[in-house]
């Protein structure tokens, strides 16, 4: 035998063989047989790499996007072909639009049955590549580690975002002799002292200025240090759509966000706002409040963009400075800057400020259970490093108005809107953070598409507590219905079942509040269960939003 057979190995551990290389600890699967080569390494390695094996591979893939927002490192996902790749591509457009790295490997037919329509066959390389910033397919055995390596360089460089890599069955099962690829270090663009002076040069001749920040790559380091640097020159900070954890709600600095649940008042502002310094958040649909608040492609406050993506400065916007660079080289630079006096905005923060308090003030509500309420009640009891996951519906707007965040706590919710995201990103969240609380919010739609996850948690030991506002309705839908068309309401209804008892079917904790008198108690029963835990919050369609009812939205429409 030669010294090469003697080293040779077969695709699916060399593959499992390259993740643990790049430093891999967690992967997410549903399990199928186009990649069984892979789940026999991975049974070698489980003492290396901890297997989560989900309901459904949407679930699947919304654990790794979660896990990549959380950790900065790739969330792995594995899925079987056709079937399960399609499941799984919400979770890939999540992270294509939210920028989270991630890795999607496909199991594929063998390379003999190609272009076939062999059983499940779909070209991956052309379904993903408009949602992925790389799509490709494994064709010969050695080069994995070629592969793999890349696939980990192009997910946490520049803009980050997923890879999907396609795993022909037969690649898997074939023998090859090949070393390993070292491990991956990502790109990035970083911030100058001359770069620097030009920010200062274009804040100095401002007299109303206002810091966007957002995105993601922001570690914990890189929020204290543009926290302490926005603080030193006293600049308001407002935060793009759920990235609120970049400068802490407590911060003086802060002033709100540009989300479907931020103050009115703050959008009116953008008017007054004369430098606008963006820092690593996008200007895209939801930031700018459907492309309304700037002009494009000359906007008419002085624009300062700065983002991880070369790509991304510009795209709409023509600034007058735009760099690529990323968060944590843009916050370090900037972390000990002593531009101004703090005293020199103070007029105009202040007022930004003031507003943002007065807008997470609880208004009160009629109904038996007052959704401001309770959660300014569960903002005082969380601790400084809980993490809150979001699913897409106008019932995120409680807790994205009514808590507070910042590091080291998080919001981990998709800025692609994708229903079904809260409790699988939940999951994912308690199992990488056990020691932490975890907080998912889902209203009662979102619930019924990626529930049963609850069980995966059941299954590792994770405790999440999971909140379904039911009101019996796709709300969002409802209030736009409402809107254009009011009291034609088709289609948008739903016929609930007992979610508490659902929650306890699956070995969970589950809990029916129907009143404030009741909410606390059931979140501290849930959270001393020691298990993962539901708790179903029974509200009235009538109050369709934070800000609005259904009586208003009709009398609104005559």
């Amino acid at each position: 035998m030669t010294q090469s057979q003697a080293n040779a190995r077969n695709g699916g551990r060399i593959l499992v063989d390259q993740l643990l290389k790049q430093g891999a600890d967690t992967a997410f699967c549903v399990p199928g047989e186009s990649y069984l080569a892979v789940l026999d390494a991975l049974y070698d390695s489980r003492d290396e790499i901890r297997l989560i094996n989900a309901r459904h591979e949407a679930g699947a893939a919304n654990m790794a996007d979660a896990y990549g927002k959380l950790t900065g490192k790739p969330g792995l996902c594995f899925v079987t072909r056709g079937p399960g790749a399609c499941h799984a591509s919400v979770g890939v457009h999540t992270a294509f639009q939210d920028s989270t790295p991630m890795i999607l490997f496909v199991g594929q037919v063998g390379r003999d049955m190609r272009d076939r329509e062999a059983f499940q066959e779909i070209d991956y390389r052309r379904m993903f590549s408009p949602v992925a910033k790389w799509a490709a397919e494994i064709e010969t055995t050695a080069r994995i580690p070629e592969y793999v390596a890349r696939a980990y360089q192009v997910a946490m460089s520049g803009r980050p975002g997923p890879v999907v890599l396609a795993l022909p069955e037969d690649m898997l099962t074939e023998m090859a002799s090949v070393g390993d690829a070292p491990k991956a270090t990502p790109v990035e663009g970083h911030v100058t002292s001359a770069d620097a002076e030009a920010i200062r040069a274009i804040l100095a001749d401002a007299k109303n200025p206002l810091m966007l920040v957002g995105g993601s790559g922001w570690t914990d380091a890189a929020c204290r240090d543009i926290t302490a640097f926005a603080e030193a020159n006293g600049l308001p900070v407002a935060s793009s759509f759920r990235r609120q954890d970049v400068v802490s709600a407590g911060s003086s600095s802060f002033v709100g966000d540009f989300g479907t649940a931020g103050a009115p008042s703050l959008v009116k502002q953008m008017a007054e706002v004369d430098v606008l310094f963006v820092a690593g958040a996008r200007l895209g649909e939801m930031t700018t409040k459907g492309y309304t608040t700037l002009d494009s492609p000359s906007p008419r406050p002085r624009l300062i963009h700065i983002h991880s993506g070369a790509e991304e400065v510009g795209r709409v916007y023509q600034p007058e400075l735009g760099l690529c660079a990323s968060p944590a080289s843009l916050a370090s630079a900037l972390a000990d800057a002593r531009w101004f006096e703090p005293s020199r905005f103070e007029g105009w923060r202040s007022q930004l400020r003031q507003e943002f308090l007065a807008d997470v003030e609880p208004e009160q509500e009629a109904d038996p259970l007052d959704l401001a309420a309770a959660f300014t009640t569960l903002r005082e009891e969380l601790a400084t490093d809980a993490i809150v996951t979001l699913d897409a519906g106008n019932h995120t707007g409680w807790p994205q108005r009514y808590l507070r965040y910042g590091r080291p706590g998080r919001q981990i919710g998709s800025t692609a809107g994708a229903m079904g995201y809260a409790v699988p990103a939940a999951v994912a969240a308690a199992i990488a953070h056990p020691d932490r609380t975890v907080i998912g919010c889902v209203g009662d739609g979102g619930f019924q598409m990626s529930g049963l996850e609850l069980a995966t948690a059941v299954q590792y030991g994770a405790t999440p507590i999971i909140f379904v506002f039911a009101n019996g309705t796709y709300g969002t839908i409802r209030m736009h219905q409402e809107r254009e068309y009011p009291v034609r309401v088709v289609g948008t209804d739903l016929q609930n079942p007992d979610f508490a008892a659902m929650a306890t079917a699956m070995g969970a904790h589950g809990e029916r509040v129907t009143s404030n008198d009741e909410f606390m108690p059931a979140f501290e029963r849930a959270r001393a269960s020691g298990k993962a835990a539901l708790i179903e919050l029974v509200t009235d369609p009538e109050r369709i939003s934070t800000r609005t009812t259904v009586t208003k939205l009709r009398a609104l429409a005559k």
